[in-house]
């Protein structure tokens, strides 16, 4: 059974898991490629973050950074890599995108990387009906990334 929570960044598991994130990230991006939040963005008032959890167990995490009262941004979505394929990411998704619809947003979006280690989040993303387009905030369009969204 997946639990999300809200989460506030405390914990030893969590800090580990968002090293991970981090670590991957700059391994399968190129240099300057990565827009990934630190721990002390993630804590930011305009950034929700969430955790999913089996018992006592840290299954991933995501959060939604709020771009204006009717966008958000979907960031620091990870699987711990002990519970891959386990429906942690699309759980933590659904509950997202759930948030955002409460919130009264009009559109989520997000910016991911390009190649096989991005391929698994992309294919998640399409299929919960993000759809590719164009940069936005202070994104700019690079052969590496991509910008999908969501209308709300």
């Amino acid at each position: 059974m997946i639990r999300i929570v809200e989460d506030d960044l405390s914990g030893a598991a969590v800090h580990d898991l968002l090293r991970y994130h981090l670590e991957q990230m700059h391994l399968n991006s190129p240099p300057g490629s990565v827009f990934a939040f630190d721990i002390g963005r993630l804590r930011a008032p305009d950034v929700t973050f969430w955790t999913a959890w089996d018992g006592e167990a840290l299954l991933g995490c995501g959060a939604m950074k709020e771009l204006d009262a009717g966008n958000g941004e979907i960031k620091s979505m990870r699987t711990a890599p002990e519970h891959l394929r386990k429906g942690v990411a699309a759980a933590l998704l659904d509950h997202i995108v759930t948030v955002a619809h409460e919130r009264g947003y009009r559109r989520l979006s997000l910016e991911t990387g390009s190649g096989p280690a991005f391929d698994p989040a992309l294919a998640l993303y399409r299929r919960r009906g993000f759809m590719d387009g164009a940069a936005f905030g202070d994104y700019e369009r690079t052969d590496f990334n991509q910008f999908l969204h969501l209308d709300l």
